[in-house]
């Protein structure tokens, strides 16, 4: 458990903000005592996304900045005076990358480098890089631990391997104090229906047939706070600048046991449909996660702590709470 007063009066900047692993961290390390500064996309709404969720004592207490990361003027400007940044911005939905495959890789890669070149010139002390289990592709071996091979196998996980290996250079070049955290499908309240647990259970609460893509792909699911309390572990750690860390609960569950462990919790006959526009393209598949979290686990004493079936339950509760928040007939890319 962090202490509040490694956190109390740090300046903090946390870009993705408005996204839903962001905006709890953002919200955690306000608690912890820290002066967070949140960078958000700028909509013509002057909308922060899913801090718009935070009570407001805790919205109070951020400093919102809209822009794009794409711009590094913006970026330089969110990153000044701060000493720690958690850099979790990017655009994230696979589906979306087979469509817009440049806006993907710009805002990836290109907002990466922005955000590490203004953090080099601002001298911060601490670049909190944010991966993903994406780029490791499907599993050559398990359980995949750091060392395992990347393998682009979408555009989207093309962009994260181009912008790990920015952060991985600019440690090397410039000895700038970076570590990458790498999580797991995280997964829980505030997420989006274009993941798969909430694409589950709007469908389980509200249809009788549930529509998903490849039943037999397996995946590792990690609850948010978990997730969160990963970054905060892997930022207050000494001596682990350079070094990456899976963030995942270390178990897999095939996505057709999934649906029926949700259908279960429900507690309402729902059939599950396979939805051919939901499938990935053959090669770009990935078949198999399941992390190897021992690094995590022996170097910065972080382990999950929320099992499937209490982190499931939790978030249907909020889904059930906030379903006028999703469109629970279409699909979502």
């Amino acid at each position: 458990m962090s202490k509040a007063t490694i956190w109390r009066g740090k300046s903090v900047l946390v870009t993705g903000a408005g996204g839903f692993i962001a905006s709890q961290l953002a919200e955690r390390l306000v608690r912890l005592g820290a002066k967070v500064r949140a960078f958000v996309r700028y909509n013509s709404r002057n909308d922060p996304g899913l801090l718009t969720l935070s009570s407001p004592e805790i919205l109070d207490e951020i400093e919102i900045i809209a822009g794009d990361l794409r711009d590094a003027q913006a970026v330089r400007g969110a990153v000044s005076g701060v000493s720690h940044i958690f850099h979790l911005g990017a655009l994230i939905a696979i589906p979306y990358s087979y469509l817009h495959p440049q806006e993907v890789i710009e805002t990836n890669i290109l907002g990466t480098m922005n955000v590490l070149m203004a953090a080099r010139e601002e001298n911060t002390s601490h670049v909190i890089h944010t991966s993903t289990s994406e780029v490791y592709g499907t599993a050559l071996y398990v359980p995949i631990d750091e060392a395992h091979p990347w393998q682009g196998q979408s555009p989207y996980s093309a962009s994260k391997i181009g912008a790990d290996k920015i952060a991985e250079s600019f440690y090397r070049s410039y000895d700038m104090p970076i570590v990458t955290v790498r999580p797991f499908n995280t997964y829980g309240p505030r997420q989006s229906a274009r993941a798969v647990i909430p694409a589950i259970i709007t469908q389980a609460l509200t249809q009788n047939v549930i529509k998903l893509g490849n039943l037999a792909a397996r995946r590792d699911l990690t609850y948010v706070s978990d997730t969160v309390s990963g970054f905060i572990t892997a930022a207050e750690a000494q001596g682990v600048f350079g070094e990456t860390f899976n963030l995942g609960f270390g178990e897999d569950i095939a996505i057709g046991d999934l649906a029926e462990e949700i259908i279960a919790l429900i507690g309402r006959p729902v059939e599950i449909s396979v939805d051919q526009t939901r499938l990935r393209p053959e090669k770009s598949e990935v078949l198999r996660l399941v992390s190897d979290n021992s690094k995590a686990k022996k170097i910065l004493g972080w382990k999950p702590e929320i099992n499937l079936k209490t982190g499931l339950e939790l978030t249907i509760e909020w889904v059930q709470m906030n379903l006028d928040r999703f469109q629970t007939g279409s699909y979502q890319v």
